[in-house]
């Protein structure tokens, strides 16, 4: 398991940009397929973006493609998600998981991820 904790979270005007961080624990990070979810009030945490474990990879929901980023800097046990032109319906807890590499396919489903962080608010203004 990797321990993984959530930064960069808050309140931007609509066509404004903001980028989340992922940190990881434990030294198995760079072996691990990483994600970003997100969960709106009221509605079912869907997925917005998954990294390879090397990074030589990348995979969007449609609704985020050309807008948002997905990287990672393994020497660092970091993950990012820098997030432009922001909507009002990217209003959302943004949750980053971990999907091992060896136990999961790419692009890793939701069941592959097996560890999750405790989110961070991204709350987009009209």
């Amino acid at each position: 398991q990797v321990q993984l904790a959530e930064s960069g979270g808050g309140l931007v005007q609509a066509g404004g940009s903001l980028r989340l961080s992922c940190a990881a624990s434990g030294r198995t990070f760079a072996t691990w397929h990483m994600g970003w979810f997100r969960q709106a009030p009221g509605k079912e945490r869907e997925f917005v973006a998954a990294i390879s474990y090397g990074g030589a990879n990348t995979y969007y929901t449609d609704s985020v493609k050309g807008r948002f980023t997905i990287s990672r800097d393994n020497a660092k046990n970091t993950m990012y998600l820098q997030m432009s032109s922001l909507k009002p319906e990217d209003t959302a807890v943004y949750y980053c998981a971990g999907a091992e590499r060896f136990r999961s396919r790419w692009p890793p489903s939701r069941p592959d991820f097996g560890s999750w962080g405790q989110g961070t608010q991204v709350t987009v203004s009209s």
